[in-house]
């Protein structure tokens, strides 16, 4: 008898309509229908010889195509006998040392970085997103560098308002000392003034939208991306808010800059303590499963989520928001994407918060 082993690193995701099958060895995803899903299971049970025969002839055909399509994939192999019981399966634990992982700090004075850089080490934070509601300079970019020299951040994006002296010259004066900025994004630029190289070891973007708070919670496409520490940390806790904090414009410190809850503020409080309060991490482990719409999704692993913008049309029995994400146009019963800002049973979420 032949058997086939679905490798451990490919993880399925199934949703009501379709499946997600999603190489976390290679970082790559690809979509089919739910009768494959069927077909696993059963072969995950039977020999592959006996699964062909567990259906009508006419549909033999067909099994016998996903099984080759599987082998072609690389997504499995074929061993003898009863050999499959020696692979183990890959663990969904997830598991990290740092108190918090990430941060958004949403600033109009560079100097407010030095209110929070130790306080950000002390709970081990690697990667920061740094909103600078200003224009951004060379002597700007050598601060941030410099005072997250000895800290625990080893990745920072930077977000800011678009000039014309954001040239070519300025990214090749940047480029010696940059070490942990690793993304820079403008914005309220009409025009791209460049064209962007592969030479610098940064990335470089510019938009010709505002980024603001109200651009916070964009579901689509072309931001899911997948590899291992992603999908198991959305397997076991929340996408977007685990382990995050946030700094908003006025200096309130909160789980996302766009979300109303504030936790102190950091003229008097210190990100520690604002770490302490009962409700800050009442969402981290709000999984996609546990999330109206989402847990049929066959996205729900590689998508991020939002809790600042909802449908606001579900809670929990424990009072947490469950509602979609509002600004996700995707149906997962249906299978298609529309345009979220036209759909008639969002208008009210829409008006409430003023989008």
């Amino acid at each position: 008898m032949n058997y086939f082993n679905l490798f451990s690193n490919i993880f399925i995701t199934k949703g009501v309509g379709r499946i997600l099958i999603n190489d976390l060895q290679r970082n790559e995803v690809e979509l089919f229908p739910l009768e494959l899903n069927n077909i696993i299971e059963d072969l995950n049970k039977n020999s592959i010889e006996d699964t062909i025969n567990l259906y009508d002839k006419e549909s033999q055909k067909f099994v016998k195509e996903y099984i080759a399509i599987l082998l072609d994939k690389e997504y499995g192999f074929i061993t003898k006998d009863n050999w499959d019981k020696n692979f183990p399966s890959l663990s969904y634990q997830f598991y990290t040392p740092n108190i918090i992982t990430n941060a958004y700090l949403e600033i109009d004075n560079i100097s407010t970085l030095s209110k929070v850089n130790q306080s950000l080490s002390n709970l081990g934070t690697e990667y920061i997103v740094i909103h600078y509601n200003n224009v951004l300079t060379v002597s700007d970019i050598k601060f941030i560098e410099q005072i997250f020299k000895n800290s625990s951040v080893t990745s920072i994006e930077l977000i800011s308002q678009y000039k014309e002296f954001h040239n070519e010259l300025f990214f090749e004066e940047i480029e010696d000392f940059c070490e942990r900025i690793y993304s820079f994004s403008f914005y309220d630029c009409n025009k791209i003034p460049f064209k962007i190289k592969d030479k610098y070891k940064f990335t470089i973007s510019f938009v010709k939208e505002k980024i603001n708070k109200n651009s916070c919670g964009k579901v689509d496409l072309q931001y899911f991306n997948t590899n291992l520490p992603k999908v198991l940390e959305a397997i076991n806790y929340n996408s977007c808010l685990y382990k995050k904090i946030a700094i908003d414009i006025n200096g309130n410190i909160k789980n996302c800059p766009a979300m109303c809850k504030s936790y102190g503020n950091i003229k008097d409080t210190r990100l520690e303590e604002a770490l302490q309060h009962k409700d800050f991490k009442k969402y981290w482990s709000l999984t996609k499963d546990n999330i109206e719409v989402c847990k049929d999704c066959e996205f729900r692993y590689i998508c991020t989520d939002c809790r600042a913008f909802t449908e606001q049309s579900h809670s929990s029995n424990d009072g947490l928001d469950i509602s979609k994400p509002l600004k996700c146009g995707y149906d997962p019963h249906t299978g298609k994407w529309q345009e979220w800002s036209t759909n008639p049973l969002k208008q009210r979420a829409i008006k409430y918060y003023g989008i």
